[in-house]
């Protein structure tokens, strides 16, 4: 059984004389691992998409599973529970807390939780470890880089090792090194049982998942899988579109 299903999800935004459909009975399926990059234009639906799989925007119809659960027949609360347990965000804009140290940024999550001061503390050293600023605790955001911040982000997002990460161009305010270094700490996380759903634009990250959808217009045009000998021919024959990465991996699917 997969692991998250979305069923006819359809989102409308506006009222009756300027309704704009964002997401237009969108339906797929993603199996507990995958690593799975949404592509698509600006404004085509793809963080409106990502917003709906956070429990964060109910859908003006369709269904949510995650895990047998059907996310929008929860209560507010009931959601609330679900998205500190199962789901961790990571977006574009890191969202630190500029008066906060880092280890206090990361423990941000834990804030609702009754659990002793010093444990939290504890749970936010072995993030930092995994993201590699063990030597960052309490450096301010200010006196950390673009890239550590990124890093940070991502701690505070796996601190309660959740199931599935939900990204939202997680390297849109990085340089090309800094971007390929967060891909391989999500490839890793990937590598160790996350199931990472990533919004992005690049196709040098996009290389790093093994599933593409694209979305156009808030519909679904293409979902396809991404073998290595497919990214390699795709690195080789410099396809930098999205449509162009898409035909290619159409025929090798």
């Amino acid at each position: 059984m997969s692991y998250i299903i979305i069923e006819h999800i359809t989102k409308t935004l506006g009222d009756e004389n300027s309704l704009v459909t964002a997401v237009n009975d969108i339906s797929f399926k993603i199996d507990e691992g995958e690593f799975v990059a949404v592509m698509g234009e600006s404004g085509a639906g793809k963080s409106t998409l990502l917003g709906i799989m956070g429990a964060m925007n109910a859908p003006t119809s369709g269904r949510l599973l995650v895990d047998d659960i059907d996310v929008y027949e929860l209560h507010q609360e009931q959601q609330a529970d679900f998205r500190r347990e199962f789901l961790g965000f990571i977006f574009q804009s890191f969202h630190l807390v500029p008066y906060l140290t880092v280890i206090e940024n990361v423990m941000l999550p834990l804030a609702v939780i009754k659990m002793e001061s010093r444990k939290k503390r504890e749970m936010a050293k072995e993030a930092l470890v995994q993201v590699g600023l063990a030597d960052k605790t309490n450096r301010l955001p200010n006196q950390i880089s673009g890239g550590e911040s990124e890093r940070v982000a991502i701690a505070r997002a796996i601190i309660n090792e959740p199931p599935v990460l939900l990204a939202d161009e997680p390297t849109g305010n990085l340089d090309k090194k800094n971007t390929q270094e967060i891909m391989e700490l999500l490839g890793q996380l990937n590598q160790d049982g996350m199931t990472i759903v990533m919004v992005t634009h690049s196709q040098d990250c996009a290389h790093h998942a093994r599933r593409i959808i694209q979305i156009s217009d808030g519909y679904l045009i293409a979902d396809n899988v991404i073998t290595s000998s497919v990214i390699e021919m795709i690195k080789e024959k410099e396809i930098v579109t999205d449509q162009g990465l898409t035909v290619l991996a159409a025929g090798h699917s």
